[in-house]
């Protein structure tokens, strides 16, 4: 089968996630970057095109130009990459949404309520696919683990931790990514919360299945001076009466990416880091911790099917982001040319998207009164 078309908006020199995007994109060999709109300036939109291979007819100096002109083409792109800041994330989907084209977007889904409401409305009225690149869903345990509390081997579940620690922001930092970040006119009113607070809060509902229904936050800035948060603490309630507690933080000095999850039920419990992603615990109440490792023994055909290479072998950030990517390959496949959708696949939507909107707004809103239990509502 022919690789499909892709596009993307942001990404150009000097850029971080775009080169994630790309390099995720060619390791199943499901997609071509062949146009962009990398940059919002001119020059180095051309030159980053120029050193990624791209055509200089399919280098466009803005994002809408990109959409009118490959919705125009016979071979125009059958998706596009948005890889900008937050705050450049609405314009983009819409003008692809609307062309007719397919989007696959970093998270958060916005920088405001308002600009995530256009997104969803031009996805509804559009039709097309919206992937949101919550890549830790994509890991072969995250796999594993959802499908094991789906199953009920926890039982019931009662207890839900999740936590997201980095040290990277500290002190006053001023490069590429740390200005964008810590800038709530790019980044939206939440920093920390929207950053990683939201990459916690997806992984956290993906796995258990449950709904969120109300929380209590404290969202501190503790640089002088920063005018977003940087550290966050917060309590959750759940449809059904579970409870959690999700702690995010990006200056918690000695930890670099330190995304972990913990599920506790009825009958057994679930421990899993990201510094570590091929190996998760498995507890049964009353009998001795189990080890489980990516695509070892005990594996469920859920995390096999997205198990590149034999157990022992690392696989983790960059192989989650290209499970994303074929997951959007086969869900776009199947919109535009009716293939068969493999079984189980998956890839965060619209709706976790705006679940993520909801977090960050709550958590402002029930901060700024002191930690007052918020709703979550849908």
């Amino acid at each position: 089968m022919e690789r499909l078309r892709l596009g993307m908006v942001g990404g150009g020199q000097g850029a971080f996630i775009g080169g994630v995007h790309r390099i995720a994109a060619r390791i199943d060999g499901q997609w071509d970057l062949v146009a962009g709109a990398l940059s919002s300036d001119a020059g180095r939109a051309a030159a980053s095109a120029a050193e990624l291979g791209i055509a200089a007819d399919r280098s466009y100096a803005d994002f809408q130009q990109m959409a009118e002109a490959e919705a125009a083409r016979a071979d125009g792109i059958h998706a596009v990459a948005i890889v900008t800041p937050n705050h450049m994330h609405a314009a983009p989907a819409v003008a692809f949404l609307r062309a007719g084209i397919h989007v696959i977007c970093d998270k958060p889904l916005a920088a405001t309520s308002e600009q995530a409401s256009e997104i969803a409305q031009a996805v509804r009225e559009s039709g097309k696919q919206f992937i949101l690149t919550h890549n830790y869903t994509a890991y072969p345990l995250i796999r594993q683990a959802q499908a094991m509390v789906a199953a009920g081997e926890l039982g019931e579940i009662r207890v839900v931790q999740v936590e997201y620690a980095q040290d990277w922001l500290t002190e006053e930092a001023h490069n590429k990514q740390a200005d964008w970040r810590t800038d709530p006119a790019r980044s939206g009113a939440g920093g920390c919360v929207g950053d990683i607070g939201t990459h916690a809060f997806n992984l956290a509902s993906f796995v258990t299945g449950l709904e969120a229904t109300s929380l209590a936050a404290d969202l501190e800035a503790f640089v002088p001076g920063r005018k977003v948060d940087d550290n966050v603490h917060v309590m959750l309630r759940f449809k059904g009466g579970a409870k959690g507690m999700l702690w995010a933080s990006q200056v918690a000095v000695g930890n670099e990416n330190a995304l972990r999850l913990r599920v506790h039920g009825t009958r057994g419990g679930l421990d899993w880091s990201q510094e570590n992603p091929n190996q998760m615990s498995f507890t049964r109440f009353g009998k001795p911790k189990q080890i489980l490792t990516r695509g070892g023994a005990g594996a469920n055909d859920t995390g096999l099917r997205t198990t590149r290479i034999p157990p022992g072998h690392p696989e983790g950030y960059l192989e989650g982001f290209a499970t994303l990517y074929s997951e959007a390959a086969h869900l776009i496949r199947h919109a535009d040319f009716g293939t068969p959708l493999p079984e189980g696949v998956h890839a965060p939507t619209i709706e976790d998207g705006l679940d993520g909107m909801r977090f960050i707004a709550a958590c402002i809103a029930s901060s700024k009164a002191d930690a007052a239990w918020t709703s979550l509502a849908r």
